[in-house]
């Protein structure tokens, strides 16, 4: 068994590679998908060794919960099934290693693929952090997210806050997170949290047929494109258009020397 294979295993995950989509299943529905370190660990292993020839990561989790967020026996001094505690803040490397639980989330913003977070039930915490950190989202109507870490005296610490406050602006995300109330798939829908809000029994088709539409664009052209879309909320219209240029005459020199 190799490393990666023995840090899936350790955090319940599951990969299953079918071409040019990958599919990561968070397995451990007994205790609905609940996180913990080796989990992160093991997402971060599955970014890192990501074959080049997949175009779509597609996140699900088993069971009636997308996730559940932190075990909770690790807040209390206990460890889950007698894994490794979270970092302390009296760590020495307390920042080197939740920035090892973070890298579990950042690979899916990678622009060589596009990501794909199927939410059924439960996404808390830091699953509602997942989530976010996907490109897209598509919800069951039974779906509830909740930013639950303040209510546990904690921050959001998984990189799910600027993609919160990117997509329903400060306000609204202030509003969220300190609240810490739920909001449910049809609401969801409404903040733009969601891309589409199905039936439970139609997720995974509706899964399906986005990946579909996905891989029917150019290879190319699509990580391209998302690389110069995930640019522009830092840009001016005249950078932004300066980049714009430069992708495309990027693209059109590989093209002419096909």
């Amino acid at each position: 068994m190799t490393s990666s294979q023995t840090e899936l295993k350790a955090g319940g995950l599951r990969l299953a590679i079918d071409g040019a989509v990958a599919t990561v299943t968070l397995g451990r529905p007994e205790r609905r998908n609940a996180m913990t370190p080796a989990v992160w660990h093991g997402l971060a292993a599955i970014g890192a060794s990501l074959p080049s020839e997949v175009r779509v990561v597609v996140l699900r989790g088993d069971g009636p919960s997308f996730c559940a967020g932190i075990d909770l026996k690790l807040l209390t001094g206990g460890s889950a099934d007698g894994e490794e505690q979270v970092a302390s803040p009296d760590d020495a490397d307390f920042d080197q290693k939740v920035a090892g639980y973070q890298a579990g989330y950042l690979w899916l913003r990678d622009p060589s693929i596009v990501s794909i977070a199927a939410v059924q039930g439960h996404a808390i915490g830091a699953g509602f952090q997942l989530a976010l950190a996907c490109d897209l989202r598509i919800l069951a109507d039974d779906a509830k997210l909740c930013m639950k870490e303040p209510a546990l005296g904690l921050v959001p610490d998984l990189t799910g806050t600027k993609p919160l406050v990117d997509i329903v602006g400060l306000p609204r995300a202030i509003e969220l997170c300190l609240t810490v109330r739920t909001v449910s798939a049809a609401e969801a829908l409404l903040l733009r949290l969601t891309e589409l809000v199905v039936p439970a029994a139609e997720l995974d088709a509706a899964v399906a047929d986005l990946v579909a539409a996905l891989l029917a664009t150019d290879a190319t052209a699509a990580r391209a494109t998302k690389a110069l879309l995930q640019q522009a909320p830092g840009n001016t219209l005249e950078q932004q258009a300066a980049a714009e240029r430069r992708a495309q005459a990027e693209l059109l020199r590989r093209r002419l020397s096909r």
